[in-house]
């Protein structure tokens, strides 16, 4: 098994390079996955373009990287089973990017790219699946039919909209560590979100609490009554004095 110690310093480097651009400024519909103890092996799960046969499917291929790269180019596998002229019935890519027309200043965002570009565009010339490039060629509704069942039967179904590429594993050995910040940030966040609003209900419910207890306190009560309670407040001592002025009159006579 592959570990990140049969990998040279400046492959480790350069790949640190690439992880922290694919996590700062994600490919759009790509989601890329690293093993902390293999770096030789990249996941990434492809959304399918929408107005393709591959629509509303999620695709997982893997790159796997030599020790001379970017050198040399990555080797790319789709794991989910699609009916493609470029991918072969084993999952092996055909695309020129990652044969005759790589050259080292191509890195992983750009390979992710061609891949997923490849599924809006195939190329029947150079299939790798005969069936399914001589369909494209002569019947397309045929063809996109038979993609369309692929799709159903073998995609991943789309949780939600694969907004980015963010790197879903920490890659600490990489100095990147940007998912687990991420997700760590995303966490708190929900649940800064959830305290914040159950302390705001419990804070509306201790006013309305407040509210209703001034109106029943005896103290509270006086200084936040109606004024029209408070005028009728102060004519029933106004009225006993009189009633008091009476009695005495009375005694008198």
């Amino acid at each position: 098994m592959a570990t990140n110690e049969n990998l040279p310093p400046n492959v480790i480097r350069q790949l640190a390079k690439e992880l922290k651009n694919l996590d700062d400024s994600p490919p759009e519909g790509i989601k890329v996955s690293v093993n902390d103890d293999d770096f030789t092996t990249i996941f990434a799960d492809i959304e399918g373009p929408a107005g393709t046969p591959y629509e509303n499917g999620v695709f997982r291929m893997k790159l796997l990287l030599s020790r001379d790269f970017p050198h040399s180019p990555p080797k790319g596998f789709f794991l989910t089973k699609i009916f493609h002229p470029n991918i072969a019935t084993s999952g092996e890519i055909c695309v020129n990017t990652l044969k005759k027309d790589w050259n080292p200043g191509l890195g992983l965002r750009h390979v992710l790219l061609v891949v997923r570009c490849l599924l809006i565009e195939p190329f029947p010339e150079s299939a790798l699946n005969e069936q399914a490039g001589k369909m494209l060629l002569e019947n397309y509704e045929e063809y996109a039919r038979h993609a369309r069942l692929y799709t159903g039967i073998h995609a991943l179904k789309p949780k939600n909209k694969l907004k980015s590429g963010a790197i879903s594993e920490s890659t600490t050995a990489l100095n990147v560590g940007q998912s687990n910040t991420v997700l760590g940030e995303n966490t708190h966040l929900a649940s800064t979100a959830i305290s914040t609003s159950a302390a705001a209900a419990k804070a509306l419910g201790k006013n309305s609490q407040d509210q209703n207890a001034a109106m029943h306190d005896p103290v509270v009560g006086a200084s936040t009554a109606p004024k029209k309670d408070a005028a009728h407040a102060t004519k029933v001592p106004v009225d006993k004095k009189k009633l008091d002025a009476r009695k005495k009159s009375l005694k008198r006579l």
